[in-house]
């Protein structure tokens, strides 16, 4: 049976584990994050599939069944799983989606690295997930493709499948033309992108981004635009953006361009703060603080969140500001996220340096200023230290939305007093309201930053929360959701298959090896 909406991501809609020797897949815990968002919007679906990939040491003949019906708490759908080999993965994912794109995506063009990078693997294992699509896709259905390492799957399946609606959304930044282009796979990739039936973004910044690079490489031309909605348009801000692009014409076609930002799951994470269990660790947290106020901050370590620049800043505040000795304690959660890759071990080994510098000049046997965190929290946990944070100090170079700041708003609960200082280069920053925001390239702008936010009185810092909480409840993953159903609604009410024809394509889409 054909499915109406298929899903292609990379990662799996299920947790794999080893149990009495067996593999077993289990439902994720938690409801919050994309992944159940997704699987979700699958429930609501007669047929549903998703795409993904499992390493196998023989793609050929792999050691397990490569397509498997799964049912869980949001219903029954088919999972591909598609066999790539340690190396194959190593190419596509490690090397050419994170060494050559992801600086590029995030502007930092002196690590762009070109010469690894395998390009015919990358097209290839895009060809396996267009191929995957194709094979479970009904003829009228939607398949959702996500994110940048996929980029040639839609151009792949327009060929295989012409008569699917093809949505794609990017969960980073899209960069300005000038820092794209250094691709030199550019055209094919956004020939690729025009293939769609709609392309999502996060905010209107990304999407202007997208329409500039179109008109670099293409004929594609804006063909619709409006005045951006007023909880989009954080005035005066890095990111913000007067205008938001809908729709560009290609070749007598249209390509709709969707802005909806991802959220978090606020409900239950408000409820999750309010359980007697958190309660009580907020309590343990604030008591072994002993009247002093803490500041935290959680990512992933990786060059593009700031981490050691956000260290930096707490190095100088101790410096030159030794009345807060004792008084103060950073708290930093950052979770390797591929230890295996050069550049992130750098960062690692760096955060780690200097955590250990600021201890060993400021720390003394009752205090040390800085704890750093290098796994994994399990949720509850997080939201007690949310809770019981003086500051939450969210502070990347440049980040496609950032959900640490909602779900910090989120976890603050109605009365909250939590101070939360945003960067500006984060895309949440043009949809919250009430952060102090902050040029992380800065250091007066870090330091003054932080004096502000330890000095807040509560009032003001009740008031700003308020101000946050309200916005961060306008972009929720159940509103994203929603307004995701609603525009692939919107796209099956658009010509009908035998009027469209799948785009022209360079010869390099027509077949892979």
């Amino acid at each position: 049976m054909k499915s109406d909406l298929v899903i292609v991501y990379h990662r799996a809609p299920y947790e794999e584990r080893e149990e009495d020797g067996e593999v077993v897949l289990r439902e994720h815990g938690s409801p919050n994050g994309i992944v159940p968002t997704l699987k979700a919007l699958l429930g609501r679906m007669d047929r549903g599939a998703w795409i993904a990939w499992k390493e196998a040491e023989d793609p050929a003949h792999p050691a397990f069944e490569r397509v498997v019906e799964i049912s869980d708490s949001y219903g029954t759908y088919a999972v591909t799983r598609l066999p790539l080999t340690a190396e194959q993965v190593r190419s596509f994912y490690h090397v050419t989606s994170k060494e050559a794109f992801w600086p590029i995506l995030h502007g930092f063009k002196e690590r762009y690295n070109y010469d690894p990078v395998d390009w015919p693997t990358f097209r290839s294992v895009n060809w396996a997930f267009a191929e995957a699509a194709a094979e479970e896709a009904s003829d009228d259905a939607v398949v959702w493709v996500h994110d940048y390492n996929l980029w040639l799957v839609p151009g792949y399946l327009r060929q295989l499948k012409p008569s699917v609606k093809i949505a794609f959304f990017h969960h980073t930044p899209f960069p300005a033309a000038d820092m794209f282009n250094v691709l030199p796979w550019r055209k094919e990739i956004v020939d690729s992108l025009l293939a769609c039936d709609s392309i999502g973004f996060h905010i209107p910044r990304y999407a202007q981004n997208f329409v500039s690079t179109a008109h670099s490489l293409t004929r594609a031309r804006l063909a619709e635009d409006m005045e951006t909605s007023p909880c989009m348009a954080r005035e005066g801000t890095a990111l913000s953006e007067v205008f938001t692009p809908l729709a560009l014409s290609v070749d007598g076609r249209t390509v709709h361009l969707d802005t909806n930002p991802v959220g978090v799951n606020f409900d239950y994470i408000e409820e999750l703060a309010a359980a007697p269990a958190v309660t009580e660790k907020v309590e343990a947290i604030r008591a072994g603080l002993d009247g002093g106020q803490l500041i935290l901050s959680v990512s992933r370590t990786d060059y593009t969140k700031g981490n050691i620049q956000q260290l930096e800043a707490i190095q100088r505040l101790l410096q030159r500001r030794p009345e807060l000795h004792g008084k103060v304690r950073f708290m930093l959660v950052s979770v390797g996220a591929n230890r295996a890759m050069s550049a992130y071990e750098d960062i690692q080994q760096r955060i780690e340096e200097l955590t250990g510098h600021i201890n060993g000049a400021f720390g003394s046997f009752e205090w040390q200023p800085v704890s750093l965190i290098s796994t994994a929290i399990p949720l509850p946990e997080l939201v007690a230290y949310y809770r019981a944070a003086d500051v939450a100090a969210i502070t990347p170079l440049a980040d496609g939305l950032n959900l640490v700041a909602s779900e910090f708003c989120a976890a603050q609960g109605a009365d909250g007093k939590g101070v939360l200082i945003l960067s500006e280069f984060a895309g949440a920053a043009v949809l919250l309201e009430g952060a102090i925001p902050v040029n992380p390239f800065s250091h007066a702008h870090m330091d003054k930053a932080l004096d502000q936010a330890l000095a807040m009185p509560e009032e003001e810092a009740r008031g700003r929360m308020g101000l946050l909480r309200s916005s961060a409840r306008r972009f929720t993953l159940e509103s994203w959701a929603e307004a995701t159903r609603r525009h692939f609604a919107m796209l099956r009410e658009g010509p009908a298959p035998q009027e469209r024809t799948a785009p022209a394509a360079p010869f390099h889409l027509k077949a892979v090896p």
